[in-house]
């Protein structure tokens, strides 16, 4: 669902990723772990095509994010840490808008809008102006306008930073949905207690380069994550 070939991303004399190479396959969740700065966010950039990179490829469902993004972007849902949305628009109007650049139509969108807002607990607020909404709410409309367009593929930057436990379940359970269709979940996080229960593989990256990749089961042995983690971190 998605290959990571090699990616190479510099910003000026820095490599904020170096020679990265990752696959995540249909039915996985995979958890991106690492120190801030160590390159995660450059990544799921570099992956959403936000970031252009210096070398490598980068493949969603076997389209290259390269030559072909428009057909990347219809496969994927990206949600990151600290979204950015139209806060002159009321929710439902920017929940419409966002279904219009997918071409969602209107009859799928409304049901969709309907069930996610819902299970979010926002249906209440989608008349009230973003600019009202606190950054939980804000989150769990980005996540709602991210899944209009059924992607296959979740990428996610943090995404239960801020969100009530509640939301929180809810969207691991949206998770586990998505992966049971045959897509796939590839998100980053420092709740490593999450990554560990919740997901069926993981990736440790540090200063940019892997330093450990595989089943979580295999990559905890008989440890901890977090144990795991801050012995390849020291």
């Amino acid at each position: 669902m998605l290959r990571i070939e090699h990616l190479t991303k510099t910003f000026g004399d820095k490599r904020a990723v170096d020679d990265l190479t990752l696959h995540i396959e249909p039915g996985q969740i995979y958890g991106f772990i690492g120190h801030n700065g160590a390159g995660k966010t450059t990544t799921i950039k570099s992956v959403c095509g936000i970031l252009q990179f210096d070398s490598g490829e980068i493949y969603i469902d076997g389209k290259s994010i390269k030559t072909d993004p428009i057909a990347c972007k219809r496969e994927f849902a990206y949600i990151p840490d600290n979204p950015d949305l139209y806060e002159f628009m009321s929710g439902i109007k920017y929940l419409n808008f966002i279904a219009d650049v997918y071409g969602v139509g209107a009859d799928e969108r409304m049901e969709r809008i309907r069930n996610l807002a819902d299970t979010f607990s926002l249906t209440g607020d989608l008349a009230q102006p973003v600019s009202a909404y606190s950054h939980g709410m804000k989150q769990k409309l980005a996540i709602i306008s991210a899944l209009l367009h059924d992607p296959k593929l979740m990428i996610m930057d943090e995404p239960f930073v801020g969100l009530d436990p509640v939301a929180t379940h809810n969207l691991k359970e949206l998770m586990h949905e998505n992966c049971a269709r045959g897509g796939a979940v590839f998100f980053s996080t420092h709740v490593l207690e999450v990554a560990e229960k919740l997901c069926d593989s993981v990736a440790i990256i540090k200063n940019g380069r892997l330093i450990m990749s595989g089943r979580t089961e295999d990559v905890v042995g008989d440890e901890s994550l977090e144990s795991v983690f801050l012995e390849l971190e020291a």
